[in-house]
């Protein structure tokens, strides 16, 4: 039996669609950022920065072997541990024209940046030294596991028939239920619902939302793994989804705070790239736009809730992330069609309520497993080094304590970013 050949054009696709996946790093750090209070600018970004580091490590080293090597029904084997055996050849058994190699690294920017999300929920208190450590663990126990179960060789909720395209389960619902217990254990910002904690750069807000628009076409149409019919189908359905719910998200802003605002538009736009990803290549660019736009309206009665609650979210990552997660998994279950995919499946639109019945159970089995680990690890970590800076820290500044730097020059962002400002060492406060 002759070897799998490998396509070049299928191979430079999904390279390709990698690079677009690690723009949204610096696109997620600018989004973060632009919506934080200036003194913790730098700190907001350095987060994802980070990120970018422990993850491509970490997935290097273990996670990618734990995610999708062959294993058991719930984790995959060590057999790939720092790459052993993946090379130039295919792994038939996930794309049959494109390198192993490939493969890995188009994954690897999906494992790079979930953990990152989560940062949105704890900026501007949680140590620095501990969320590196968080990034490392949360990797190992939560992503890998939950990739092997939707994406994996021999994964249950694969084998089940669950759907999940480009990470609606994977990504959104773990990162989201994740900074949803993390907000929790850390607690709220000194000066929560004391003042008012406004954005300090709308146009970061909306660099990076922008960004983030521009690598999702890599994050969903390069999961089809080939330059095809799929990739186009997921390419169409992301710019709906992104489109109808920042139409959406205008439109609610206006009709209750009479307003359409720029921060609500990057909003809704991120809300809708989030709660298309699990169905992109299931679903028909209409249904895309009907997706697109119940998820807004999920999101933002989500975010006007939290408001009421003491949850110090400080992002909404839960509500944007979490909540839109879990609205496009399910909302998978009702519009996926044969007829747009046919190694998908028919949802509920189209007579088959099984599925969503299946995306119910999926997103309920992620979500408390994700609860369960992620609170261990935070325990575990707390019981190594502090989750929080300390007061002084919080007060003053992440950038000028934890980093010994400032965003801006003086202090003062009316100018615009300045050169950074290192301290002199006896100015550093403690990390």
């Amino acid at each position: 039996m002759n070897a799998p050949a490998i396509s070049a054009g299928d191979t430079a696709w999904v390279l390709a669609a990698a690079a677009l996946v690690f723009v949204m790093n610096p696109g997620l750090a600018f989004f973060y950022a632009g919506l934080v209070r200036r003194k913790n600018t730098l700190n907001t970004l350095m987060m994802t920065y980070v990120a970018m580091g422990v993850g491509a490590v970490v997935w290097m080293v273990a996670g990618y072997s734990l995610a999708f090597a062959p294993g058991s029904p719930f984790l995959g084997g060590l057999r790939w541990l720092g790459l052993a055996g993946v090379g130039g050849a295919p792994e038939p058994a996930y794309a049959a024209t494109i390198p192993a190699l490939a493969f890995f690294a188009f994954q690897g920017m999906f494992a790079t940046i979930t953990p990152a999300l989560v940062s949105g929920a704890i900026v501007e208190r949680m140590s620095f030294r501990a969320y590196v450590i968080f990034l490392a663990l949360w990797s190992l126990v939560v992503y890998a596991p939950v990739a092997h179960w939707v994406w994996g060789t021999g994964g249950f909720l694969r084998a089940w028939g669950a759907l999940d395209f480009a990470g609606g389960t994977v990504v959104h619902v773990t990162a989201g239920t994740a900074a949803l217990v993390a907000a929790k254990v850390l607690g709220p910002r000194l000066d929560f619902k004391r003042v008012a904690l406004i954005p300090h750069n709308v146009p970061y807000v909306l660099l990076g939302a922008g960004l983030l628009w521009f690598g999702w076409f890599g994050f969903n149409a390069g999961s089809a793994l080939a330059a095809n019919g799929t990739a186009s189908l997921a390419f169409v359905t992301t710019n709906a989804g992104a489109a109808a719910a920042a139409l959406t998200w205008l439109a609610l802003e206006s009709a209750i705070g009479g307003h359409a605002t720029a921060v609500g538009a990057a909003t809704g736009a991120v809300v809708g790239l989030v709660g298309i990803t699990p169905g992109a290549g299931f679903v028909s660019p209409l249904s895309a736009l009907a997706i697109g736009a119940l998820t807004a309206c999920a999101s933002f009665t989500a975010l006007r809730l939290r408001g009421r609650t003491s949850l110090d979210d400080t992002l909404d990552v839960f509500a944007c992330h979490g909540i839109g997660g879990i609205t496009g998994s399910l909302l998978t279950g009702v519009f996926a069609s044969k007829a747009a995919n046919p190694d998908g499946g028919n949802g509920l639109l189209f007579g088959n309520a099984a599925l969503f019945g299946i995306q119910a159970v999926t997103v309920g089995i992620v979500f408390v497993y994700t609860l369960l680990m992620t609170a261990l690890v935070l325990v575990v970590i707390r019981a190594v080094t502090p989750l929080r800076v300390d007061l002084h820290a919080e007060l003053d500044g992440l950038d000028r304590r934890v980093h010994g730097e400032e965003a801006y020059r003086g202090g003062s962002a009316a100018g615009g970013l300045g050169e950074s400002v290192i301290l002199h060492p006896a100015e550093r406060g403690k990390t």
